[in-house]
């Protein structure tokens, strides 16, 4: 433990403000002698092994988290003695298999200091950033505390960044260590190219993310707490930052711009009072903001699933008709991973929300939801979203709309829809490589025979699994020796018996067509002059398609 009386901050909160901030059952009060209304000025990792001179040692004020040690170890009554000594509000203890030994609670019970234990599954560094961060958030939301600034609510950043922006007289990004944007102040003027690209792309680019980092700008703005100039170049206006830090650790930093106007005269002092201000905000973001993102995302899934109630949760308005939209990341070989898939999903979701206001978004996986409201009349809400998807940059795009629907109870149908406008796509894609190079939209009613088609497949696919003949074999001696009989029945099919045509796509020459399709009648007995055997070497080919 290395924080000394001096450098802990007077917050005035109590241990019972912090349990009820916490997520709950994050820590059980054990034995709390005088109470849990006790102060509380910091919270700290404690390692209960450190060497100290225990007249020196205090710790007035402080919850412990004591590292290493459990309820029931032999050495716990040992670390709630020297911490009661040294005036720690509390101290907190892995709880294991067994429960705290009847020394440890009467020790407990006779002095100051409350014992908490921590629930398994947990790791100190969550617990640490749980207890801090409501610890900022007890003294933000009192007059007078740490915010420093009246304006938005703990957690609200963009309102934070549209009122620093009043006060700096310029265009606010709020951004995490990391150069990605947790928020911007609203645009009352065009944005220079570089505030545009950050905001499209969520993040600062990444070659100028290298060229501040180079430039030594990083270092310096990292390692001091007032504002930093970046001064103006032929390309960009002139930037002031300033970053926002909880002690020694670094939660992310603001950013302001001329908007069209100069900056205020006192805009360096007004950054300054922003960096403290925005402390509470960033904390709160970083230990909750993350987990009500996911929460609500969970709930959009939800909803999208059939759960009525988590309409409630997402917020979205009952009565209204939506269609659902269902945008997948696509490369040659599959479904997109990485960060090229994340970008190109999450410059969507910002799009949807910038160009149809009530836009509730998703993710699952490499796939966005967008939930797009229509109005009265509209058939096609989603339109301008399918056109940005169509050109959206750095890698292909596979994007479907569903039907738009009166009732909420619909929207896993059109979901339905979305996703198998999604999987024709990404079989044609498959099935014509070069046509699938970019991106792909399509609405339901654009795609709605291949859906058909595809809906019967799912249907079939069990009992053609459990037949056997002609075209099975084929599929097989073609699996296992790598031959293309199927490949070649299917062009035939597909052209409509036209040899040539079908020769051409597969650019083979036509005589080798036609050696293939009466080996296969030889070997196989896939006769296409029979009909029987036409419509199952269709069906028997389109599912193994599926299998490669």
């Amino acid at each position: 433990m290395h924080t000394s009386e001096t450098d802990r901050p007077e917050s005035g909160s109590t241990l019972a403000q912090l349990l009820a901030l916490i997520a709950a059952g994050t820590l059980d009060v054990v034995v709390a002698p005088h109470g849990t209304g006790v102060p509380v000025s910091d919270v700290v990792l404690h390692d209960a092994g450190e060497e100290r001179d225990e007249e020196a040692w205090a710790a007035t004020g402080l919850v412990l988290l004591a590292v290493g040690v459990e309820v029931a170890s032999p050495e716990a009554v040992d670390v709630l003695r020297a911490a009661d000594r040294a005036g720690a509000a509390a101290v907190v203890m892995r709880r294991g298999a067994r429960g705290p030994r009847a020394a440890l609670l009467e020790a407990a019970g006779r002095g100051r200091t409350a014992l908490l234990a921590r629930r398994p599954g947990l790791g100190w560094t969550e617990v640490l950033g749980q207890l801090r961060t409501a610890l900022v958030h007890s003294v933000a939301g009192r007059p007078g505390g740490a915010a420093g600034m009246d304006g938005p609510r703990l957690g609200d950043l963009p309102g934070l960044a549209n009122t620093v922006a009043d006060l700096v007289g310029g265009a606010i990004t709020i951004e995490d260590p990391q150069s990605r944007v947790l928020a911007y102040s609203r645009m009352d003027h065009e944005p220079d190219p570089m505030r545009r690209l950050t905001i499209l792309g969520q993040e600062v680019p990444r070659w100028r993310v290298v060229e501040l980092r180079e430039s030594g700008f990083f270092q310096a703005l990292w390692n001091t707490d007032d504002v930093v100039r970046l001064p103006a170049d032929d390309r960009y206006a002139e930037r002031l930052a300033v970053a926002v830090r909880h002690g020694s650790e670094v939660l992310g930093s603001i950013w302001a711009a001329a908007d069209g106007r100069p900056l205020a005269e006192d805009a360096v002092a007004a950054l300054r009072t922003a960096g403290r201000a925005a402390v509470p905000h960033l904390s709160h973001h970083r230990t909750w903001g993350r987990a009500a993102a996911r929460a609500r995302e969970g709930a959009v899934l939800a909803l999208l699933g059939g759960s009525m109630q988590a309409a409630y949760d997402v917020g979205i308005e009952r009565g209204r008709p939506y269609a659902v939209l269902v945008a997948e990341a696509y490369d040659a070989g599959g479904p997109a991973q990485g960060d090229v898939g994340e970008r190109v999903l999450d410059v969507l979701a910002l799009q949807a929300a910038a160009d149809r206001p009530g836009c509730v978004t998703a993710r699952s996986g490499p796939r966005l939801y967008v939930l797009v409201p229509a109005a009265d009349g509209e058939s096609d809400p989603a339109g301008t979203l399918l056109a940005t998807a169509r050109a959206v940059p750095r890698g292909a795009v596979l994007a479907g709309t569903g039907p738009v629907v009166a009732d909420l109870s619909e929207l896993p149908a059109s979901r339905d829809a979305a996703e198998l406008v999604v999987r024709v796509l990404r079989e044609r894609a498959a099935r014509l490589p070069a046509a699938g190079a970019g991106s792909a939209v399509a609405s339901y009613a654009e795609v709605a025979a291949e859906a058909a088609v595809l809906r019967l497949l799912d249907r079939v696919e069990p009992l053609w699994e459990a037949l056997s003949g002609p075209v099975h074999a084929l599929l097989e001696h073609d699996r296992a020796h790598g031959s293309r009989y199927g490949e070649s029945v299917a062009a035939h099919l597909d052209a409509f018996g036209d040899t040539a045509a079908a020769a051409r796509h597969l650019n083979v020459h036509p005589n080798t067509l036609r050696y293939r399709l009466r080996r296969a009648r030889e070997l196989f007995g896939v006769d296409l002059a029979d009909p029987a055997v036409r419509l199952l070497a269709d069906v028997g080919l389109r599912l193994g398609r599926r299998t490669g």
